[in-house]
């Protein structure tokens, strides 16, 4: 179980956002390694806009990183949830 959760773990998710004007890349330790804005995303009178497109890349990636590390977890205990355990 320990080298499944590892290789999820190192695995890098990427999520973009707007027609790709902002783009997250997370590992599956949810640390996030990267954060790209293309020139066009920035708009002064509408800063609001950027932050809600990187709020929304961000959690995208990391959702993305939670179903690998789910679906990863479920396939090797048969379908168990071992998370109501804590495990």
């Amino acid at each position: 179980m320990a080298s499944t959760q590892s290789a999820v773990e190192a695995q890098e998710f990427r999520a973009s956002v707007g027609g790709g004007v902002v783009e997250a890349v997370v590992n599956g330790k949810k640390e996030l390694l990267s954060l790209s804005i293309k020139p066009e995303a920035v708009d002064p009178e509408d800063v609001e806009m950027l932050q809600d497109l990187v709020v929304s890349a961000v959690n995208e990636a990391l959702r993305q990183a939670d179903e690998t590390m789910t679906n990863s977890m479920q396939k090797l205990t048969g379908g168990l949830n071992l998370g109501a355990l804590g495990l």
